[in-house]
């Protein structure tokens, strides 16, 4: 019998007669039909002791064992300079092939730090690890009326505020320019397009993407993206899977465009309920399943409560976002924010509570102070304290935001100090000598 172990070759059991051949014949693969006793359709045999030789196997007497990868076994007689030099070649060949920095170091790979720009929530940019990532896609869902295309909205204006260029692609027709400039955003500046189809509103965020000027493209809404052939088909016409399908090619593209462009695409979507779902939520977002896998940040907003005014009479709604996937920062963290109705979200309260959330402003009992300045007896009268005091809302954005920068340079160092287990030379050695 022959034993014979490799990371290529699986040990099987040779006839007597495939034993009895001649050593000096050069490796062959014979493969026999099956045989009657035998659970084994083919078979294939190593002849050559010379060829064994070849590829790094140890020949002994009835058995042979496999060292190691014929490439492993000659790259470990080659030197550290040898080393780099080869290394050096492939990056060369490789640049010829596809363009400049096709491969790379880590190090030298300046494109791959991730930038972020405000959300225009303290307490949803502490949430997000410094806020929206640049050149990434984010899919912000939830029930209606629960403030998605607000987080959208304060997103282009925050971009604005910094000298870039937004983006709304109105595919629900329902866009409000009175509400959008309340908010902030500068619509004469603002970039609107209302498509008449999916492919055609996938299309222009593909073409503004690659333009290179665009610097964050919203999508309002994924559900009200319609197939072309959805538009032309009758009413009632059963479509199944063309908007996922649509979905899936257009991410497939946009992923990678958006990445090159820096240019962040920000999805509202909608919820809908599965049928037939007795355990787990039944709550899934239309579209298909490309947009939660293509996704860096993905947010759920949800109203908890309502914000009332001196008189009673409700003024806006307390909602809370919760990062449910986060590739660039930790997730599963939660933020709550003041969204009222009019303006958006409350800057100055959502300062407040990400202030007391850092250590910046001290809370005992009802009472909030900033050192040694006393904002006032609870959240409400605090709030009004820094919107009549803003040299005091500055100092306190100013001191919250630099312990902000501090907090995520400390979440990035305890992610990077996660202790891991890898496979040092010597278990990699060991594995290559296991018999089988």
């Amino acid at each position: 019998m022959a034993e014979l172990t490799s990371s290529c070759v699986q040990p099987i059991r040779t006839g007597v007669h495939h034993q009895r051949q001649s050593l000096a014949s050069r490796i062959s693969l014979s493969r026999t039909p099956r045989h009657a006793g035998r659970d084994r359709r083919h078979m294939f045999v190593v002849e050559s002791a010379a060829s064994k030789k070849e590829l790094g196997i140890k020949a002994t007497k009835g058995t042979s064992k496999v060292t190691g990868n014929t490439a492993s076994s000659f790259n470990r007689g080659m030197s550290a300079e040898d080393k780099k030099n080869a290394l050096k070649s492939v990056f060369d060949s490789l640049d010829d092939m596809y363009g400049k920095g096709s491969v790379m170091k880590m190090g030298d790979a300046k494109f791959m730090k991730i930038e972020t720009f405000p959300s225009g929530s303290m307490t949803l940019d502490l949430a997000l690890g410094g806020g929206y990532p640049r050149g990434r896609i984010v899919e912000i869902y939830g029930p209606e009326s629960s403030g998605k295309t607000t987080l959208a909205l304060h997103a282009m204006a925050e971009i604005q505020k910094l000298g870039g260029t937004a983006a709304f692609v109105d595919a629900e027709h329902a866009f409000d320019a009175d509400y959008a400039a309340a908010l902030g955003v500068d619509t004469d500046e603002l970039l609107v397009s209302q498509p008449s189809s999916g492919e055609m509103a996938l299309e222009v965020v593909d073409r503004l993407v690659r333009s290179g000027a665009v610097d964050v493209i919203a999508v309002d809404s994924v559900s009200a993206l319609v197939p072309q052939a959805e538009i032309e088909g009758e009413m009632g016409m059963v479509t199944v899977g063309t908007q996922a399908r649509l979905m899936s090619q257009g991410l497939r593209k946009l992923v990678q465009n958006a990445s090159k462009c820096n240019c962040t695409v920000i999805f509202i979507n909608q919820i809908r309920h599965k049928i037939g779902v007795f355990y787990g939520s039944p709550e899934t977002t239309s579209g298909g399943n490309a947009l939660k896998f293509y996704a860096s940040v993905r947010i759920d907003i949800r109203r908890i409560g309502f914000v009332k005014g001196p008189d009673g009479i409700e003024i806006g709604n307390r909602v809370k976002t919760k990062i449910v996937k986060n590739k660039v920062a930790r997730p599963y963290k939660i933020a709550e924010s003041d969204l009222m109705y009019g303006t958006g979200l409350s800057f100055v309260g959502s300062l407040l509570d990400c202030a007391e959330e850092c250590s910046v402003i001290e809370r005992k009992g009802a009472w909030y102070s900033f050192g040694p300045t006393r904002l006032g007896q609870g959240r409400d009268k605090a709030v009004q304290f820094l919107v009549d005091n803003p040299e005091v809302s500055s100092q306190v954005e100013s001191a919250t935001r630099a312990s902000l920068v501090t907090a995520v340079s400390k979440e990035s160092e305890s992610k990077e100090e996660l202790d891991e287990h890898f496979i040092d030379a010597d278990e990699a050695n060991q594995l290559d000598t296991v018999e089988f």
